[in-house]
């Protein structure tokens, strides 16, 4: 059974090029730091015409690796992060299938442990 990140941001205004250039800049930084190049990674859905107010929407898909887990998982958020900073009066929606991931204003998108060194390690992690 697969799990997978989802992520979307909507508002009634579309992207400016500025906004655009801003979420090319941070995929591409997320792309070159990912630390599995044989792993999904943040990827971003090509725009869909039926959703106007659709800024951005993606997914990826979670590891099977348990070890692969809790690095992944930070990595995307890490960049989900730094989309929502880049794009703050969008209307956000992130979630694993049927848990909604937290925003906070200070430490942005994270789910707890997911920088636990001890939890990796026990899992198998890096």
């Amino acid at each position: 059974m697969s799990v997978s990140l989802y992520y979307r941001a909507r508002r009634a205004l579309p992207l400016t090029e500025a906004e655009s250039a801003e979420v090319e800049r941070v995929v591409a930084a997320h792309l070159a730091a990912f630390p599995y190049d044989d792993q999904e990674c943040l990827t971003l859905y090509a725009r869909n015409a039926d959703e106007p107010d659709e800024l951005l929407a993606g997914s990826t898909k979670m590891p099977l690796d348990p070890g692969r887990l809790l690095p992944v998982v930070a990595s995307v958020l890490d960049a989900l992060t730094e989309l929502r900073r880049a794009l703050p009066d969008g209307e956000w929606h992130v979630h694993m299938d049927d848990l909604d991931v937290p925003w906070d204003e200070d430490a942005g998108y994270a789910l707890p442990g997911m920088r636990d060194p001890d939890l990796i390690a026990e899992l198998g992690g890096p």
